[in-house]
This record gives structure tokens, C-alpha cells and sequence, in this order.
């Protein structure tokens, strides 16, 4: 099944590009990488400088999905364990 930008949330983030449009660490905006881990409350970004963790509440992520459409996202709504994603109900956003 395609992942659509309205489903994002719900699927498997592992493997997207994704880029830090905007976070409370003004270090971290700008960063772009494949995501390669995914807890709880972070994301693991390989970059072309190694690997990083990005807490998931500090951040809005933009995530290129494979067809090549961006998909911006709150890192607030990404909050929680990713097989639990599937099932939770989450607002138009």
C-alpha cells in the first residue's frame, strides 16, 4: 500500500528522507537525512556528518515520501511508539 500524505503518521517512517524544518534547537534546522531508528520520543537521522538523534517534540519534520511529495509534520503528532501510531486516532492536520 503507497504511503499518501495523509497517512504519513501511520506508517513506517524508516527508510524517508526527511529534513528539520524547524525545531527548538537551532542547531538541528536545516539537517536532512534517511531516517534509520525510530523510539518512542526520537528519531535517528543518518546525515552525510553521521548520525543524529532528534527529539521528535522539539521539531517539525519534512518528510519527502517515495513518490517525491513533501509532507510537513509536527513532531508532536509522531509522539509514541510506532506500531501504536497504527491505531491512534489523530486530528486533521
Amino acid at each position: 500500500m503507497p504511503i499518501i500524505p495523509q497517512d504519513l503518521v501511520r506508517h513506517e517512517l524508516i527508510g524517508l528522507e526527511v529534513e528539520i524544518k524547524e525545531s527548538k534547537n537551532p542547531s538541528q534546522v536545516g539537517l536532512k537525512g534517511r531516517v534509520i531508528g525510530e523510539t518512542y520520543s526520537t528519531l535517528e537521522i543518518e546525515t552525510k556528518r553521521g548520525e543524529k538523534i532528534i527529539p521528535k517534540d522539539i521539531a517539525i519534520f519534512i518528510f519527502k515520501l517515495p513518490d517525491g511529495t513533501k509532507v510537513q509534520v509536527d513532531g508532536k503528532i509522531l509522539i509514541g511508539r510506532p506500531e501504536d501510531r497504527i491505531k491512534k486516532k489523530f486530528p486533521r492536520w
